[in-house]
């Protein structure tokens, strides 16, 4: 089994040393530096860079640059997706975004995690689980994703927040770690949200 292999199947492998990934990575970042230094007015240029790099892009993709992913095949997203300045994904693993995801600045998505003990990280070895947003989602300034975590649909995820379990349907969440803080209901649709008025109207 190749290292690519073992890395598609979750299980550690050389992420490090070997040519193959070595290489494959290589090719993202060109592209991703390319994407960077596009003027922000060349959106034909975004778009057509983001359909080389990205496994799948849904109409209507925004991604602000800068941008950085590790090899972009393994990153999906649906229709209405909108990422903001310095958005990381590393996609050792699928990391795939329902429709209508709004990312805030300064975000990451890691599917990589290392082992604990010394020995088996200095040999470079490392692992990639899957990361899953659904629909309807707000990830807020800050977010940090960790592998394997799935955050379902009309979820808002708070400044800051360290998302390292799966996040429910319906929800807002926040925290460090993150935690549901209470459900999103008919009164946030009638909400004003203008910050001059209170609270308690």
């Amino acid at each position: 089994m190749t290292e690519k292999e073992k890395m598609q199947h979750h299980m550690l492998y050389d992420a490090n040393y070997d040519e193959e990934l070595l290489a494959e990575r290589k090719v993202a970042k060109e592209l991703c530096y390319d994407f960077n230094h596009l003027r922000p007015s060349d959106e034909e240029g975004q778009q057509g860079l983001l359909s080389r790099l990205l496994g799948k892009v849904g109409k209507n993709t925004c991604i602000i640059a800068p941008f950085w992913c590790d090899y972009g095949y393994n990153i999906e997203v649906g229709d209405n997706f909108f990422a903001n300045h310095n958005t990381v994904i590393l996609d050792g693993a699928k990391v795939t975004f329902g429709d209508n995801v709004f990312v805030a600045p300064n975000c990451g998505f890691y599917t990589a995690g290392h082992p604990i003990d010394a020995s088996r990280r200095n040999q470079g070895l490392e692992y990639a689980h899957p990361i899953t947003v659904g629909n309807d989602v707000w990830i807020g300034a800050g977010v940090q994703v960790m592998p394997g975590v799935t955050i379902g649909s009309n979820v808002v995820i708070g400044a800051g927040s360290v998302v390292v379990k799966d996040i429910p349907d319906n929800v807002v969440a926040v925290g460090n770690p993150c935690r549901v803080l209470r459900a999103i209901t008919e009164a946030d649709r009638l909400r004003s949200w203008d910050y001059r008025i209170s609270d308690q109207e």
